[in-house]
């Protein structure tokens, strides 16, 4: 009975002695960190950089957690935006909750990574590039293009070169929104213009050469049109442009001010109001009105009465149909003796405007006969500020014009 007694006594003053000894080395010694898993952030801001984790870590330590509107207020804009522009594209419920969750997973990005992006692919809001790009009576040019059309020396660089080499098209470059279908496009944007906008589709990817009526060319084109609706219904008034196209002189005082949707043509047949007229969306100009916008939601729902076929085969068909009076749009074309093409042009290049490489198959013939153009209206341009003033044309035939 002592022998038991003297055991259950001597473990007791051990454990004593333990305890005693490990508090007096924690507040002596320099003691040990915690796990890192105690300190561990969460995963959301692990992904996210130190910025938020260094947050978390306080809130460990007894610092309050941040709130869920700060969070949700540190989420990056741009996730948001390309969201409402895969929206206003059309994407499918589907892709909305799935890229929805992907982006929950990205709730927060530190300054740091925001500053990294926006000189690497920030995605600006569409409607404050539209604003900063504008004229003062709310117009904006624009073009659209794929990785395959913005590479160095393509097309993107020989339409923009043709700006600074037009009269008095200079000027013009400074309203010209680039709408990139891709990320290497946005990429090659940034690096040469000041106003480029990403537009993402979820699902698609548009970087590769479109072949014409191949792979996604269709809903490229119809995804293209939908966001110039978005345009019009934020009310700005557009001229549309093609990457193929050279510009020469100004087209706006060529074009009615009362005009509402004017369209280039394959083939002109004399009258700007004919429906006989060939359309080409390359070149397309719509003011901003009530009765434009009815004309694009009536284009845009015509697509189902037409499977198959792309918005400027849709567009002849409800022109020469006629446009219902109900959405009060007049449709007029544009004169290619002026708006040129490899199709029909004229051959005075004193009254030529712009040059399109339609009627035209594969990137390097486009480029091959868009560089002669180009240095076919170099040599007009030296020779008339020589004072030369005889008649000069394009040297035809090429790989395309003719």
């Amino acid at each position: 009975m002592k022998s038991a007694t003297s055991l259950l006594l001597g473990a007791a003053l051990a454990t004593v002695f333990f305890l005693l000894y490990t508090s007096v080395c924690r507040d002596l010694g320099p003691g040990q960190p915690r796990s890192p898993s105690s300190l561990s952030p969460p995963r959301w801001a692990q992904e996210q950089g130190t910025a938020v984790a260094s947050k978390v870590v306080n809130a460990e330590r007894g610092t309050r957690r941040p709130t869920k509107q700060e969070v949700e207020r540190a989420a990056p804009r741009e996730e948001k935006q390309t969201n409402e522009a895969a929206a206003r594209g059309g994407g499918d419920g589907d892709g909305a909750a799935e890229q929805h969750q992907q982006n929950q997973q990205k709730i927060v990005m530190p300054t740091s990574q925001q500053q990294q992006d926006t000189s690497s692919g920030h995605q600006d809001d569409l409607g404050e590039l539209l604003r900063r790009a504008a004229t003062a009576d709310r117009t904006v040019l624009m073009t659209a293009i794929n990785e395959a059309w913005a590479a160095p020396g393509s097309f993107l660089d020989l339409f923009l070169e043709s700006f600074r080499h037009g009269e008095g098209t200079a000027q013009l470059v400074r309203h010209l929104l680039v709408v990139a279908m891709d990320g290497g496009a946005f990429q090659r944007c940034r690096a040469v213009h000041p106003f480029c906008y990403w537009f993402r589709v979820d699902g698609m990817d548009f970087g590769a050469e479109q072949t014409y009526m191949k792979g996604d060319y269709l809903e490229m084109m119809w995804r293209r049109n939908r966001l110039q609706q978005t345009i019009l219904e934020l009310g700005y008034t557009f001229l549309f442009t093609d990457v193929d196209i050279l510009w020469f002189r100004s087209p706006f005082p060529h074009i009615s001010p009362d005009a509402q949707v004017v369209m280039s043509s394959d083939f002109f047949v004399g009258d700007p109001d004919s429906p006989g007229n060939y359309p080409n969306g390359g070149l397309l100009y719509v003011r901003a009105t009530a009765s434009s916008v009815r004309f694009y939601q009536h284009w845009q729902a015509s697509r189902a009465r037409f499977p198959g076929k792309h918005e400027q085969f849709v567009f002849d068909r409800i022109v020469k149909e006629g446009v219902p009076p109900h959405v009060g749009a007049r449709v007029r074309f544009l004169d290619t003796a002026r708006f040129g093409g490899f199709c029909q042009h004229g051959d005075d290049l004193g009254r030529v405007v712009t040059m399109h490489a339609n009627c035209c198959v594969g990137l390097r013939n486009k480029l091959f006969d868009l560089r002669n153009v180009l240095d076919d209206w170099k040599a007009y341009r030296a020779r008339v500020a020589a004072g030369d003033t005889a008649r000069l044309s394009w040297r035809v035939p090429g790989r395309c014009i003719h």
